[in-house]
């Protein structure tokens, strides 16, 4: 046995303990009875949400009259020195633990906390090792470079914009509020109209917009760090009416209630109304005699004990519906159905005359037969 594997024996026969459990060597003994200071093993990385807590863990054995630092990687900032904290962030602590296991933590974590952190020994040479923390941030939409509700003319073109951020940086996915399907053209200058239940990106171009790409879309921010965010953009698309007359000829038994339906489509939401009798001058004018023919003009219809009037409407579509009560020889003529916005107006014309032998609801009294399909008659 050698000199020096002699004077290790010795020690180890005087004080056992101090390599029992040790994973050192013999050899790793210095003659002079202190230990180099080593870390064990090594910190590891941890990522957590904004507002957690994060601990970085450093271990060192034979740590000896050395003392631990821990600092921040990026610009050598001191954190703290053994388990005295000498930054001011209250946010930041340490604790030692078994005498060779030094802990950081970090509470209420921010986005600023991101980073690596340096755990360091003031051995000659110096020591170190580095750990890092990835924060985590749920999405946000930034409404200031996103779309508000916006309305268009119909052929033209729109885009809808939603830009978000967050840790992971989210992804954005366009659906339909109302649960139907977004519509977009297969190619630029195609007619063709696809359907998509959903569309990914920051970014919803429609191009050659149609009335039936109106309606509300919701742009969806998530990166799979709780909750996912949301933002509604109303899509409107802006038309001149158009008026379909389902019967344009109509017969009904006398005294009879009788049904008169026109489907309209107009955007924006249109005024409509029903006219009765004669030909609808060109200037829409109601009233009077006409100069063009010098017939009287047609009489505005309004609700009450003689006409029920009513509309419904569900997004651009409506339907206007007249019911003459007690059909009289008076009641038989000519009716239209007009429809008008700030773009346009059009009408659909209704024929009603009497027939003696019809059959009629006598439960409802409302007769509402279907005797042939027409257009209606447009003008803008």
């Amino acid at each position: 046995m050698g000199v020096k594997n002699l004077l290790i024996f010795l020690i180890y026969i005087a004080n056992p303990q101090r390599l029992q459990g040790s994973s050192q060597s013999l050899s790793d003994i210095n003659l002079s009875g202190d230990l180099e200071p080593e870390f064990e093993g090594t910190i590891q990385n941890v990522t957590f949400p904004a507002g957690r807590e994060a601990v970085l863990t450093c271990s060192v054995r034979n740590l000896g009259r050395y003392k631990v630092g821990w600092l921040r990687a990026s610009d050598q900032t001191v954190l703290a020195l053994e388990e005295r904290v000498v930054t001011h962030n209250v946010r930041i602590s340490v604790v030692h633990e078994d005498m060779r296991t030094w802990r950081l933590r970090i509470k209420q974590l921010r986005e600023s906390d991101r980073g690596c952190y340096m755990c360091q020994i003031n051995a000659s040479p110096m020591k170190k090792q580095i750990g890092c923390i990835d924060v985590q941030v749920p999405p946000d939409i930034i409404n200031e470079d996103s779309s508000t509700d916006i309305a268009v003319q119909e052929g033209e073109d729109a885009t809808l914009i939603c830009r978000a951020t967050g840790h992971p940086q989210p992804r954005v996915v366009w659906r339909r509020e109302d649960g139907e399907h977004i519509f977009m053209r297969k190619s630029s200058g195609g007619k063709e109209l696809m359907k998509l239940e959903s569309y990914n990106g920051s970014s919803l171009r429609l191009i050659k917009l149609d009335r039936r790409q109106m309606g509300p879309y919701l742009c969806i921010a998530s990166n799979d760090v709780p909750p996912a965010v949301s933002k509604r953009v109303m899509l409107s698309v802006h038309f001149s009416p158009t008026v379909k007359a389902p019967s344009q000829l109509l017969g009904a038994p006398l005294g009879s209630d009788v049904a008169l339906e026109c489907q309209v489509e107009a955007s924006p939401a249109p005024v409509s109304y029903w006219l009765k009798g004669g030909r609808i001058p060109l200037n829409g004018f109601i009233g009077g005699v006409s100069t063009e023919s010098g017939q009287p003009r047609p009489e505005m219809l309004l609700d009450g004990p003689k006409y029920g009037i009513t509309e419904h409407r569900h997004g651009f579509r409506g339907t206007m519906r007249l019911i003459v009560r007690n059909f009289s020889p008076s009641d038989v003529g000519t009716y239209h159905c007009v429809s008008t916005n700030s773009l346009g107006r059009a009408e659909g014309t209704l024929r009603l005359y009497a027939k003696e032998d019809f059959t009629w609801n006598k439960k409802t009294k409302i007769h509402s037969a279907n005797l042939c399909t027409c257009m209606g008659i447009f003008a803008v």
